[in-house]
């Protein structure tokens, strides 16, 4: 019988903000995280001990949300002066901005091919992006009050959305209709995002609750009151088979949605816990706070739980697969098997060599990059020309003052 594992441990401590830290996200090989602050600055911190972090200016008010993208050659931002930003996440931290919300940007959000971005803005409204033309798609209008959360399905055909009209709303992303509402919460929604099997969803609010819905069959499955203040934010494990959760009430806590219980209650932020978000392979997470303090912990879970890591494509909505595991999900496979041999092994069925696998997922990333040059380097020819025209009708002025 294996020993049992330890509870989850604080790993690294990062200072640098200025401000409440708002948001964090991790890159796909857990090498960098992110995180946004009121102070307007975004940072990337290095995982390797003693780098060097980077920090990025460009909003003109507090960042609220962050997201890398599937490569983790983008990372989009957005903020309280209206504006989404586009990064490339090194030393230069070059950007280009999408403008189309008339409020705040609370939350952005990569689809899972990396081809459009999903927003949500305190102008009531969800809007669809994409990403490599830099252009606006669409808007998803039928929320009453601000728009906190929003987020794709992991196969990209839905988002969920929650908002301050207290409910959330479940949309088709092809035909851009609101599937269903869901209106159980007592108070503000704060935040929702998918069961990494896309078959579930769960959202947190102001009313100190965390609710989890079936979305094939829109009913409630779990509803957890363990918080004294306001949920924040919360994140899957990829697994599935976690949940962890930040609160005003200053902690972090982690549920085992197999067993529907509450596992752990990690005290590390002096005030609020305002963001946490799993690594992409679960083996850390990290949260923020308004104590201005990024914290990184290791998860520790036992090893058997990373046996789910390796999801399959989520199930198609019809399919009876994927539950959460309370629901009869079969066990993880590969009890006996180290975290490391899981970790590697390939998330989806591999049909072609992982060789070129790497090699075209490096030259999407490289296509990223570019697409993003190419933007920055025409929006410093419109600054330039604009300088130009302004340059010639003082001139004309000059010119028309001058007595001949």
């Amino acid at each position: 019988m294996a020993a049992p594992s330890p509870d989850p441990s604080l790993e690294r401590h990062f200072k640098g903000h200025r401000d409440a830290v708002t948001c964090v996200d991790f890159s796909l090989n857990t090498k960098q995280l992110a995180s946004g602050s009121m102070d307007s600055c975004l940072m990337i911190w290095h995982m390797k001990p003693q780098s060097r972090a980077y920090r990025f200016t460009g909003h003109k008010d507090a960042v609220t949300c962050v997201n890398f993208s599937p490569s983790g050659h983008l990372l989009a931002s957005g903020s309280r002066d209206k504006t989404v930003r586009i990064w490339i996440p090194n030393v230069k931290g070059e950007s280009t901005v999408f403008r189309a919300h008339t409020a705040t940007v609370r939350s952005v959000h990569f689809c899972s091919d990396g081809q459009s971005l999903v927003t949500a803005s305190d102008d009531k409204t969800v809007k669809v992006w994409s990403t490599h033309r830099q252009r606006f798609l669409f808007s998803l209008s039928q929320h009453i009050n601000w728009v906190r959360c929003a987020r794709f399905s992991p196969d990209g055909r839905l988002i969920v959305s929650a908002s301050d009209d207290k409910t959330v709303k479940l949309w088709d992303k092809t035909s851009r209709e609101c599937i269903h509402s869901y209106c159980e919460h007592g108070g503000f929604v704060t935040y929702v995002d998918f069961h990494p099997s896309g078959t579930c969803i769960a959202a947190a609010g102001m009313d100190n609750t965390v609710k989890v819905w079936d979305v094939r069959t829109q009913r409630l499955l779990q509803h957890y009151q363990l918080h004294s203040a306001a949920v924040n934010a919360l994140s899957f494990h990829p697994s599935g088979n976690y949940l962890i959760t930040a609160s005003s009430d200053s902690t972090l806590k982690i549920l085992d949605l197999m067993e529907g219980r509450l596992l752990y209650t990690l005290h590390g932020h002096q005030g609020p816990a305002t963001t946490v978000a799993f690594s992409r392979t679960g083996e850390y997470f990290a949260s923020g706070g308004s104590d201005e303090q990024v914290m990184v912990w290791k998860s520790n879970f036992d090893t058997v739980d990373y046996g789910d890591v390796k999801v399959q494509r989520p199930p198609p909505l019809a399919s009876s697969a994927g539950n959460l595991p309370e629901m009869n999900l079969p066990g993880p496979p590969g009890k006996n098997k180290s975290l490391e041999s899981v970790q590697d092994q390939p998330q989806e069925p591999v049909s072609m060599p992982q060789t070129l696998t790497s090699t075209l997922e490096h030259i999407v990333g490289q296509l990223d990059v570019l697409t993003q040059t190419v933007s920055i380097l025409e929006q410093r020819l419109t600054l330039a020309e604009d300088k130009l025209k302004q340059c010639l009708e003082n001139q004309q002025l000059i010119m028309q003052r001058t007595p001949s």
